[in-house]
């Protein structure tokens, strides 16, 4: 099932996709259908009362360690995020004035189901709620050190769509082969598959949580493959997974004040 979080009629729904709409599941309107261009999409994930986890992964790729000049890590390379970086599919990412490489990132998201502790690369797949996509914008200017980047690298508001759907686990029966593009107004500048992952989502769950623990509703954002390229403000980037969805995203400049 693909699952939707939205703003329509002056509050906030969770939804599922019923022949082409949005059918919505709140009870006041449950069974009501509304069409995708009628409403805000927001990040598909439930409200947690506290602050969400967010880890992505860098370099979990080996064609884009390569491309960086980089060896793949021998360990899982991690870093968190703030959630206040998430927005929804058809939202806009804010590219600062002051910057010369900004690229997009296209990446397999894994959204925790139930709380994992002590999880063995066996069982990882119980603790899975389900998958998005996810587009992680990165800032090369403020790049200091691949292995440990700073916070505007990756930490900015608007700076990493999801969306537009949550599908849920067993309805993705191989997650570790899924095709991954991205184009840039309508130009395919990225290609792969999450079959060429350096550490797949079970390795990273057993990884991760054999020191934290990860709860319902945390998401993993499990790295890109090569091909990123600088994205400019009015740049409409589409970022697609099989079987998961296909992400829109406009970049703008920031507001002027």
């Amino acid at each position: 099932m693909k699952r939707a979080r939205i703003a329509w009629a002056g509050a906030v729904h969770d939804a599922v996709e019923r022949d082409g709409q949005l059918e919505l599941l709140t009870p006041a309107f449950k069974g009501r259908r509304v069409g995708f261009d009628e409403v805000v999409w927001l990040p598909p994930l439930a409200p947690v009362p506290r602050p969400r986890t967010v880890l992505a992964l860098g370099l979990n790729y080996a064609d884009h360690a390569k491309e960086l000049a980089f060896k793949p890590p021998t360990e899982p390379l991690a870093f968190a995020k703030g959630e206040a970086s998430l927005i929804g599919h058809r939202a806009f990412t804010v590219r600062p004035a002051d910057v010369k490489f900004m690229h997009y990132e296209c990446e397999l998201a894994v959204v925790i189901g139930r709380t994992a502790k002590h999880v063995k690369r066996g069982d990882a797949q119980d603790f899975i709620a389900g998958y998005s996509v996810a587009n992680d914008y990165a800032i090369r200017d403020y790049l200091e050190n691949w292995y440990r980047p700073n916070l505007r690298v990756k930490n900015r508001d608007t700076c990493t769509p999801i969306g537009p759907w949550l599908v849920d686990a067993q309805d993705v029966p191989d997650p570790a082969n899924l095709a991954l593009q991205t184009t840039v107004n309508g130009k395919v500048t990225q290609r792969g598959n999450t079959s060429d992952m350096v550490f797949d989502v079970p390795t990273l769950i057993e990884y991760f949580t054999s020191f934290m623990t990860l709860q319902p509703g945390d998401l993993i954002l499990t790295g890109t493959p090569d091909g990123v390229v600088d994205c400019q403000p009015g740049d409409v980037i589409v970022t697609s997974i099989e079987g998961i969805g296909e992400l829109h995203n406009t970049i703008t400049a920031p507001a002027s004040t």
